[in-house]
């Protein structure tokens, strides 16, 4: 088997006496789709904040690609291949969509430390932004200032900006959070558009965002992976069913969330 997009080995954190993340393993292949799920306080967050640099492992491993990650910075880590989105959103208000995503594509391009008013120059930075534009579906509201965007546009912005780097890992922070029911299955469509050939982690609480995108669900319970496999087996799987889904399971086969 080739080496995982993304493994974690025995992974912990503690606060102080208190430990999140009880030993988590996981080994996610190249171009899979994640859903990663839980109750409330399980360490699905801090599994993600762990993964992506922002809070130092306890002990354990995270690799990307078969690299060590754990222990480096977040941008270190990003510039290795992997992004996130949070669950608050997180954009440049007081710039245009498209300046939002140009910004995001910077870096990836070799451009470092570049004067806004040279911006313009950069055809392929300014090439990828409208690429960017195109896919997110927001030609529409290109120089429209991100603060004004709607909720659901604003997400679909973060998406972009996250993916904008080209990272092969993407990470997202409850994606669907606060949106309608139609917001939402626009978005699921949006997602698995943005995100093929890539491989997708996605802290998620609606069943059926979560049934109707990952191809396997990681479930996360007191800071422990306690299954990972195929919608269906997990599913049908009566420990899990027993720690969290219970009746969210019966109502996302018969079409509800």
């Amino acid at each position: 088997m080739s080496v995982p997009a993304l493994e974690l080995k025995d992974l912990r954190k503690s606060f102080g006496r208190t430990e999140i993340i009880r030993g988590a393993n996981l080994s996610v292949q190249a171009g899979e789709r994640v859903a990663v799920i839980g109750p409330n306080g399980a360490g699905k967050s801090t599994l993600f904040n762990l993964i992506s640099g922002r809070f130092p492992a306890t002990s354990g491993e995270v690799l990307l690609h078969g690299q060590r990650i754990d222990g480096k910075k977040p941008f270190e880590i990003n510039r290795l291949g992997l992004s996130r989105s949070f669950q608050i959103t997180n954009i440049f208000p007081k710039l245009s969509v498209f300046e939002n995503l140009r910004c995001g594509v910077l870096w990836s391009l070799g451009y470092r430390y570049t004067f806004l008013k040279f911006l313009a120059d950069l055809d392929d930075a300014n090439e990828r932004a409208e690429q960017l534009l195109h896919m997110i579906k927001l030609e529409r509201k290109r120089d429209v200032l991100a603060m004004n965007l709607t909720y659901a546009e604003q997400r679909a912005l973060e998406i972009g900006i996250t993916i904008a780097g080209g990272a092969s890992v993407i990470l997202l922070d409850e994606p669907t959070a606060g949106m309608s029911k139609s917001e939402t299955k626009r978005f699921i469509d949006l997602i698995k558009e943005v995100t093929v050939g890539k491989t997708l982690l996605t802290v998620e609480h609606d069943m059926g965002v979560v049934f109707g995108l990952a191809d396997k669900i990681a479930v996360v319970v007191y800071g422990e992976v306690i299954a990972f496999d195929t919608p269906d087996r997990v599913r049908a799987n009566q420990r899990v069913q027993e720690a969290y889904l219970g009746s969210s399971v019966a109502d996302a086969q018969a079409g509800g969330h």
